[in-house]
């Protein structure tokens, strides 16, 4: 195939006989479960999953099935995307913790990383934010814990990318937290709302932050990028041990399409 598969290449008795020898579990999306499904209604290939009513497939499977059924016809249910994906109108960076936090120490470093994560979200989409939220809050299954959900909206004096500036925007919500004794935070989020262009904003010199103009956020950025996620950052999220309450993930897949370090390998 040189890397590319292109049905309509072959006539119609040859790829029968093709998709005839594909046992159905070999199509992408159709897992174990699905195929058992479809085993006790006679499928068990491409061809006769191709050859069954794809609305009879789509009402008792679902709409991703019966566009299976199409594409094994040669129809095409997907428009490819030749222009890139409009700039997104909102950002979140939120996440649980691996363990419940209950120093202020521990809640500034989350609200720095989140920031400066949004922030780098925020670059490579060519926008800058108006405005930033923070909140955070204890886990609601959590019976050791004062319940307590905190939260707070920064208007930013001019729209900016810079991780300096939305990381001390984001600490504003340091004062709202732990009102009480006992309370754990479980879970906390930053988010970036009226965005717009970069290219098109320019606020006069004597209006700008302290660090805008610096370039900063590309410099972290550049530096990411060569030597890998979080390799840098400013202040607390620049500290080199990885802290204790990240994000478990123990469970994730290989990723192996985007790092070098993860890809699978084969034994002759």
């Amino acid at each position: 195939m040189n890397g590319v598969l292109d049905l309509g290449r072959y006539p119609a008795e040859q790829l029968n006989r093709i998709l005839a020898s594909v046992p159905v579990q070999d199509l992408w999306g159709v897992a174990g479960r699905t195929t058992k499904r479809l085993a006790t209604m006679d499928i068990h290939t491409a061809k006769e999953l191709r050859d069954a009513d794809a609305k009879w497939i789509r009402k008792r499977f679902s709409v991703v099935m019966e566009r299976t059924v199409l594409e094994l016809r040669g129809i095409k249910c997907i428009e490819l995307e030749l222009q890139p994906p409009a700039a997104k109108d909102q950002l979140i960076f939120s996440r649980s913790f691996a363990k419940k936090l209950t120093e202020p120490g521990d809640m500034a470093q989350v609200l720095s990383i989140y920031a400066q994560s949004v922030s780098a979200r925020l670059r490579s989409q060519g926008s800058v934010a108006g405005h930033l939220s923070a909140w955070a809050s204890t886990g609601w299954a959590d019976e050791g814990t004062v319940a307590h959900t905190a939260h707070v909206a920064v208007p930013l004096p001019t729209p900016s990318d810079d991780p300096i500036t939305l990381t001390k925007a984001a600490r504003a919500l340091l004062p709202e937290l732990f009102p009480v004794p006992g309370i754990r935070y479980a879970r906390a989020g930053v988010v970036l709302t009226d965005l717009r262009a970069a290219n098109g904003v320019q606020a006069l010199p004597l209006f700008q932050p302290e660090f805008e103009g610096r370039g900063v956020g590309q410099a972290i950025d550049a530096i990411n990028r060569k030597l890998g996620g979080q390799a840098v950052g400013v202040g607390l999220a620049g500290m080199k041990t990885p802290p204790g309450w990240e994000m478990k993930r123990a469970m994730l897949s290989k990723r192996c399409t985007t790092h070098w370090d993860e890809l699978p390998v084969a034994v002759a």
